[in-house]
């Protein structure tokens, strides 16, 4: 499995880590068991910090599409495959991201944008 990460996308580098990897593992490329690199491997091979693989691979496995094994490693959870469906977050965080920029670009400041977004949400 080969991932790569696009700075220019607005979705940030863990999320662009931990979507590729759960689509490895939906697609059955990466198979139950299967041992992931370690984290400062990863970090060191996408040339970003260790801290953003680890937050990619928290969020994985707290949707229990891996599992850490104690000193042995990170690997694909027996049952990742049907854990792996699409993270609603995932989804949401690049849109929200294109919308706050595209709102900064009009001008808005950060607390005008927390301000408006608090009141659509109230319905």
């Amino acid at each position: 499995m080969r991932i790569s990460i696009d700075e220019r996308l607005p979705e940030p580098v863990f999320l662009q880590v931990s979507t590729q990897i759960r689509e490895a593992v939906k697609s059955g490329e990466l198979k139950p068991d299967t041992p992931l690199p370690t984290i400062r491997q990863l970090a060191a091979e996408l040339q970003i910090n260790p801290n953003t693989v680890a937050k990619a691979y928290r969020l994985l496995e707290r949707d229990a599409v891996i599992e850490t094994r104690g000193g042995k490693g990170s690997f694909v959870h027996h049952d990742g495959r049907k854990h792996s469906r699409v993270d609603i977050g995932a989804r949401a965080a690049p849109v929200l991201a294109q919308t706050v920029a595209a709102l900064r670009a009009l001008g808005l400041t950060d607390s005008e944008i927390r301000n408006a977004f608090a009141s659509v949400m109230k319905g």
